[in-house]
Formats: structure tokens, sequence, C-alpha cells
């Protein structure tokens, strides 16, 4: 049923995919779907670990060899725009419909705190400065939305939209 979940929510969405529907798409009745799930934080706190398995967020610690700052930036980025890329779909989908499903912000308190930490990392490697404004160019280019206008309304490739938010990034310090 997880794995329905998944499908589900990376096709029509989690706002969209109704029990009827998971149910169908995992070959179930809706009671059974209702027995493993009884409220959408549960059923969205199965399918964000599911998905997070088969989507793993880049590893940080190899960054930490890159010496040059912007470098590393470029580096964490591109490797954060590949991930946004192989699940442009289901990202998409879940920002689209966070509005509309307060639990998917539970859902997804994960990444943020990944996020968060790739932030500090980054960060870490412009001492000195206006850190509010350093910060702020690191979040907007690790931002996922960011990442769609770079390479959907810009058709920037992955390379070039890390380069050019590592510049913007390292201009800000």
């Amino acid at each position: 049923m997880t794995e329905a979940a998944v499908t589900l929510h990376g096709t029509v969405g989690p706002a969209r995919t109704t029990i009827s529907a998971l149910a169908r798409e995992a070959g179930v009745q809706r009671a059974t779907v209702y027995r493993h799930f009884p409220d959408d934080a549960s059923l969205l706190a199965a399918c964000s670990a599911h998905w997070a398995t088969q989507h793993p967020a880049p590893d940080p610690q190899p960054w930490l060899a890159v010496e040059d700052p912007e470098e590393r930036v470029c580096t964490a980025l591109a490797a954060v725009y590949a991930r946004y890329r192989g699940a442009e779909p289901m990202l998409t989908n879940v920002l689209r419909d966070a509005g509309a499903m307060p639990a998917l912000r539970e859902a997804g308190a994960p990444w943020r705190a990944y996020l968060a930490t790739v932030e500090d990392l980054l960060a870490g490697g412009f001492p000195g400065g206006d850190q509010r404004t350093l910060r702020a160019a690191i979040a907007l280019a690790l931002d996922f939305r960011a990442w769609q206008v770079l390479a959907r309304e810009r058709d920037l490739d992955d390379a070039d939209a890390a380069q050019l938010m590592s510049r913007a990034v390292a201009a800000n310090h």
C-alpha cells in the first residue's frame, strides 16, 4: 500500500489521492487502507519514509573535503539539484499540496532538517561578513522552487545552475 501511495502522490499528488484510488492501486479493499493508515499523518509518514529510502539525500560529508568555499557550494548544489531533477514530479506535487494538507509539513520535517544542516555546512566556509544575507543566499540556492526556475524556466542544466547560484552565494559574503 505504501508503494501505491508513493505512485499516486508522484502522479496526482497527495491531496488528490483518495482512499478509493489508493485501495485500487494497491489491490486491496478500502477498509484495509483505513486499518493500516487511520489518518493522513500516518499515510504521509509511511509514504515519505519509503520514498526517502528510494531517493536518499546526497551525503554532505565529502563536500567538507572541498577547500574553496565557492566550489564547495557548487559541488553541494550539483548534488542537490541532481536529486531535485530525479524527484521533480513528487516534489512539485508535495509543494503544491502542502497548503491543503497540514500533515505534509510534518512529513517534510526530515528534509528541512537536512537542508538546515547543509546550510550550516556551506555557511561555515565563509567566515565573517554578513551571515544573514549569506544564509539567505544559501537557502535560496538550496530551494527546490529556485532550481525549477533555473532548470525549467531558464533552461539551465544542473551544472550551470549550480555554478550560477554558487557565484551568487559567494557574492553575498
